[in-house]
């Protein structure tokens, strides 16, 4: 697991569909990855590829449980990246505010 925050690597991390269904499933059970594999229509090597990229960015991590690799979820690599999206919209809805002034101020102006 990475030790920094890398918004890059973790958005491209969830873009996929497959990651993002694994991140979901290691939230709510204790599945290993050979479990994961089974609900999806790919190989076990390629669940192990979506794991790892998962890993690298920090959203989940595999722990030995006897035999198993169970994969957990970083709720605190998803709290961080939920901040930066957090910082975005304040960032967007400012500038929508800021536009809506100037347009009803403009609308204002052409009435008089």
């Amino acid at each position: 697991m990475q030790s920094t925050f890398d918004p890059d690597q973790v958005f491209s991390a969830l873009a996929d569909a497959t990651r993002r269904d694994i991140v979901r499933r290691a939230i709510d059970a204790e599945e290993g990855v050979a479990e994961l594999a089974t609900h999806y229509p790919m190989s076990f090597a390629a669940v192990q590829k979506h794991v790892a990229i998962l890993e690298r960015a920090g959203l989940v991590s595999k722990q030995r449980s006897g035999r198993r690799k169970v994969v957990r979820t970083n709720l605190e690599g998803l709290r961080m990246a939920r901040r930066l999206l957090d910082q975005y919209e304040e960032l967007w809805r400012g500038r929508i505010d800021r536009m809506t002034a100037l347009v009803n101020e403009y609308t204002r102006e052409k009435i008089r």
